[in-house]
């Protein structure tokens, strides 16, 4: 929904003729054939006529003189009133000397929210105050919520303008409960054409629904409740089939009887958002399973073959298999503890919906490696398992280098491994990223924590990667 920020009216009236002004005409008329007639009578007969007829030549002809000769010395000459007048010592000159105009200077976008009365001229008066302080609008998008209007504008402000001027701008215009923040080019994508580009990622690749809901609404924290999760009212109870909104919680049913839940504490969500999240949720829905069908052939240092893809829950018997191979001691590593059924766990770390997983296989079908990336709220988890015959022997090192390839491209700022202190082959493979590592032990429990966002390589990575499988596909 859209408002005009602006209403220009135009009133027409008739033309109304009255009497007074016709006399008054008549009158002047009458009296201008009276005093030409004076001055015919004066020169034609009176005895000094010729003499005043050259002095009146005369006059008029040194006026004409005067006037011309002023028009001609102060014509060019600005007007007393005009302040803006420059002597030309002041004027920019060319080069890299010249100082900046108030057009050129460094400016700064933000995203900024804040709520208007639902009333005429409200609006234009909280975009009056943002222009006084040379505030663009890029974007507007308004959500009418019964007497009042929250508004969304992305804005473009002169770079030495900070978040609170701009917010004591607004609170001059009318505008309350504002909130703020910094934004980006990514930003300056109109809405229903990132809403569609979310759309159809989601569409290509299941485990995009997570990170389509916070690229579309923002940091936030979503979390996936299975169906058994014993929440009580904060897991799958009471949530119907057009989902909950409550201020700054949403939860959205999924087909297996899960619950998506979205929570922003700083900003409550809008019915317009909601909408949206619910979009993309009946569109995963709707589509069902899916995995990108992409896969890499890679050659070992020995000269066998693996290949790398996207796994999921059809997996889950070859994966079940590997686990049965593997020793003891490999799945105590990895699982940080004894094993207990395998289907129980296996499910949830192969659903798309919980993150992404990649599986090496050998040319015969077999599973001798799983790479897990988890969505685990705000934050994302790595993990690794290998079988004990196909250890060494770089497998681990790929999968975790797609891995945190993927969590970069999917804007991640971080990822964490948690191990036990004895694993080294997991710590040399966290070190090989090359990236900034933490390192946190507790009770034997080791957790390596690698910061992206200081690095663009994987990110670069990943969109190769993207661009290759799309090619293939």
């Amino acid at each position: 929904m859209t408002r005009d920020l602006t209403h220009v009216r135009a009133r027409r009236g008739r033309p109304v003729h009255h009497w007074r002004r016709d006399v008054v005409e008549l009158a002047a008329l009458f009296t201008a054939v009276a005093v030409a007639d004076g001055v015919a009578n004066l020169v034609g007969h009176g005895p000094d006529g010729p003499v005043l007829l050259a002095v009146s030549a005369a006059a008029l002809v040194a006026t004409a003189g005067f006037h011309t000769w002023w028009a001609r010395r102060h014509g060019h000459a600005p007007p007393a009133g005009d302040t803006g007048a420059r002597p030309r010592s002041e004027e920019p000159q060319a080069g890299p000397t010249a100082s900046p105009s108030p057009v050129d200077e460094e400016s700064t976008l933000w995203r900024m929210r804040t709520t208007v009365q639902d009333a005429p001229g409200s609006l234009a008066a909280l975009c009056a105050a943002l222009a006084e302080r040379r505030v663009d609008i890029l974007s507007l998008q308004t959500h009418p919520l019964g007497a009042d209007t929250v508004d969304e504008f992305l804005l473009r402000a002169p770079g030495g303008l900070t978040a609170g001027e701009i917010n004591r701008a607004v609170a001059l215009g009318g505008g309350r409960a504002t909130w703020i923040e910094r934004a980006d080019a990514h930003d300056l994508v109109d809405a229903p054409t990132r809403v569609l580009q979310l759309a159809t990622r989601t569409a290509l690749d299941a485990a995009e629904l997570p990170l389509a809901l916070r690229r579309l609404l923002g940091r936030c924290t979503i979390r996936s409740l299975p169906a058994a999760s014993g929440q009580g009212d904060a897991g799958t109870a009471g949530v119907p089939a057009e989902g909950v909104l409550e201020d700054t919680v949403m939860r959205l049913p999924t087909p297996d009887g899960g619950v998506i839940s979205v929570e922003r504490p700083y900003l409550p969500f809008t019915p317009t958002e909601f909408a949206r999240a619910r979009a993309l949720v009946e569109l995963d829905a709707r589509l069902g399973p899916r995995v990108p069908r992409g896969q890499d052939v890679l050659t070992l240092s020995e000269g066998e073959d693996i290949t790398v893809r996207r796994a999921d829950t059809g997996d889950v018997t070859a994966a079940k298999d590997m686990h049965e191979r593997c020793s003891a001691r490999t799945l105590r590593m990895r699982y940080h503890g004894p094993v207990g059924d395998a289907d129980r766990y296996l499910g949830h770390l192969l659903s798309p919906r919980f993150g992404r997983t990649l599986a090496a296989q050998t040319p015969s079908g077999r599973i001798v490696g799983l790479g897990h990336l988890l969505w685990d709220g705000d934050e994302t988890e790595v993990a690794l398992l290998v079988e004990d015959g196909w250890q060494r022997r770089g497998i681990g090192a790929e999968l975790l280098g797609r891995l945190v390839a993927m969590a970069g491209e999917a804007g991640c700022g971080s990822v964490y491994a948690v191990t036990q202190a004895s694993n080294t082959g997991m710590v040399a493979a966290m070190r090989g990223l090359g990236l900034p590592l933490d390192y946190q032990i507790e009770e034997g429990t080791l957790v390596v924590t690698a910061r992206l966002e200081k690095t663009g390589a994987a990110r670069a990575t990943s969109e190769q990667r993207h661009e290759e499988h799309a090619r293939r596909d």
